[in-house]
């Protein structure tokens, strides 16, 4: 898990034209999207359409994602931080656990960011995977060069689902989804695209990492 310092982010949407700032309380990140070996051993599933154990885990939902969280946060005795409702598509987050979650959308990007203001954190072909050179596949994690807080494919390779609601008055349940993907355009993969998706979708362009609230002291 990488320390990621507090910060101030402006988060922004293209399809309502606005943007709002947020302040960022410090939290720790892992450097690597979850790999499907790390999922295996955690749920002894292996849901991914391409298989490698250094391959970020993907096919997964956001439920499945934060179900991951808890299942994680229990072996090794943290407090999990969700509580899932049975047959729904919702939970709620214990903010004071401190168990393994999913990043905020706002974590995400001033985690992706490391400290810069342009679109990316790096030369595109430098950082990440994506349709221009990934060849039409999905890639080990950790090949492309980290931002500068050591934090590894943020951009491209696979989206990153995260915490937040989208927009519930339009779009009900769904959650926001960061970073971009090996099948994306550039454009999909700068630290400001939003992309929302229902917590049950699976597609094989999809993972997620991990986080932490900061322990108090």
């Amino acid at each position: 898990m990488v320390a990621v310092p507090p910060g101030r982010v402006m988060l922004s949407d293209r399809r309502t034209r606005s943007s709002w700032p947020v302040e960022v309380a410090s939290f720790q990140l892992a450097a690597f999207p979850v790999t499907q070996s790390w999922y295996a051993q955690v749920t002894g599933q292996r849901p991914s359409s391409a298989q490698g154990d250094r391959l970020p885990v993907e096919g997964v939902s956001w439920r499945d994602a934060i179900q991951f969280c808890n299942a994680l946060s229990q072996h090794v005795r943290l407090t999990p931080a969700y509580r899932i409702h049975a047959g729904t598509e919702t939970a709620e987050w214990d903010a004071s656990a401190d168990g393994y979650r999913l990043p905020t959308e706002a974590e995400w990007e001033h985690a992706c960011r490391a400290g810069t203001t342009g679109p990316r954190y790096g030369r595109l072909d430098e950082v990440a995977w994506y349709q221009g050179n990934s060849a039409g596949q999905i890639h080990p994690v950790g090949g492309k060069r980290p931002n500068a807080w050591g934090l590894y494919d943020m951009l491209g390779n696979v989206w990153d689902w995260c915490w937040d609601v989208y927009d519930a008055e339009v779009y009900g349940a769904y959650r926001v989804l960061r970073g971009g993907g090996w099948a994306d355009e550039h454009w999909s993969c700068r630290a400001s695209v939003r992309r929302r998706s229902h917590p049950t979708f699976r597609i094989d362009d999809v993972g997620f990492r991990i986080a932490r609230s900061t322990p108090p002291g």
